[in-house]
């Protein structure tokens, strides 16, 4: 497979035969977008540019011709795998400004800056553990982080790994890794993580299967082969159960605890459902802060929507949302995250630090 810079002498040998408006610094940027193109794939890139720029009635190939021809070819390099590009975005989720500037550090400043961190002698972060409550967004601002940083997003869910065959688990998560390294710079996103690293011995059955698992996960993040330029993003609901070994530093070093939102973060969820639902000016911003103490994002969005549920089954023609509407939806939504879970979190917190 080419590198970025022979990528980028590819391109410029094939555009060297068109008329274009294109820079140094566009071509280099191009090349440098093109994961996983092989020479056939940039053939095609530049042809498609040129069949757009006709199409428009340009007489050369623009930048726009380029960009717009290359969302629709997938590199060959990546058909085997699918490789999910969600589109949210960090206007998409309520307030956690400081979890947000986090995750950017881990895996945005190490790509974009990577001489600032070579010039201070810092080793990027492997690997990134948001743990919490259920329904806290944990998974969608993982999206999040892949649609705003540009970087190639598989997704992983732990039990979709294991295989009843010896030895097919481990190859599963060997070619996770494969593609992954294929696909750099990209994110792995293990969504429930517990479930295929949980902590040596404990897995049911004489097989060992999940113990073999974890090896082979170990030996992949941090093995004698090198990871570069892929971050691990996981994502957990019972950190406790997840191996020690996992959580050292080199694998997944940043430990990040996503609790529920605060009321800065609630009005901002609100807000951003009030959007896309329009609402009548009864509706109390403050008031509705307030009577979701103790809710999660999930519940909050779900409370906007039995919300709008109630004002369609009042009058299917009704434009806004009302509320008593509002009033409605608290009697049916209601907060599902126990004190006890919450002190059980806030205590992990608190002992993670202390033992780190």
């Amino acid at each position: 497979m080419p590198t970025s810079e022979e990528r980028g002498q590819i391109l410029r040998k094939l555009l060297s035969r068109c008329r274009h408006d294109l820079s140094e610094e566009d071509m280099t940027s191009l090349a440098d977008g093109a994961h996983g193109y092989v020479t056939s794939d940039l053939v095609a890139l530049v042809n498609q540019a040129g069949h757009g720029a006709l199409r428009s009635g340009e007489s050369s190939i623009l930048l726009q011709h380029l960009i717009q021809a290359r969302q629709g070819i997938r590199p060959s390099a990546l058909k085997e795998v699918t490789i999910e590009v969600p589109k949210v975005y960090w206007s998409d989720i309520g307030g956690q400004q400081d979890l947000k500037l986090k995750l950017r550090q881990a895996v945005e400043w190490p790509l974009t800056h990577p001489d600032a961190f070579r010039r201070l002698g810092v080793a990027p972060p492997r690997g990134v553990l948001l743990y919490g409550p259920p329904g806290c967004s944990k998974t969608m601002i993982a999206k999040a982080l892949a649609t705003e940083s540009g970087l190639n997003f598989l997704s992983v869910k732990g039990p979709e790994l294991f295989s009843k065959w010896v030895g097919e688990s481990e190859r599963a998560v060997r070619e996770v890794f494969r593609k992954a390294r294929a696909a750099a710079p990209s994110v792995v996103f293990f969504d429930e993580i517990d479930a295929l690293a949980a902590a040596r011995g404990s897995s049911s059955g004489s097989t060992g299967v999940g113990d073999r698992v974890l090896a082979q996960l170990l030996t992949e993040m941090d093995g004698v082969e090198a990871l570069l330029d892929v971050v691990i993003l996981a994502a957990s609901n019972r950190p406790d159960m997840i191996d020690k070994a996992l959580l050292r530093p080199g694998r997944l070093d940043r430990i990040i605890y996503v609790s529920l939102p605060e009321a800065d973060t609630r009005a901002e969820i609100l807000q951003i459902q009030f959007r896309r639902t329009p609402v009548a000016e009864d509706v109390q911003l403050n008031l509705l802060v307030q009577q979701t103490e103790g809710y999660s994002g999930a519940e909050i969005v779900s409370l906007c929507q039995e919300a709008a549920m109630a004002a369609l089954e009042e009058d299917i023609q009704c434009c806004q949302v009302s509320m008593h509407h509002f009033t409605r939806a608290f009697t049916i939504v209601k907060p599902r995250t126990s004190k006890q879970m919450i002190n059980f979190y806030e205590e992990y917190n608190s002992t993670f630090k202390i033992n780190s």
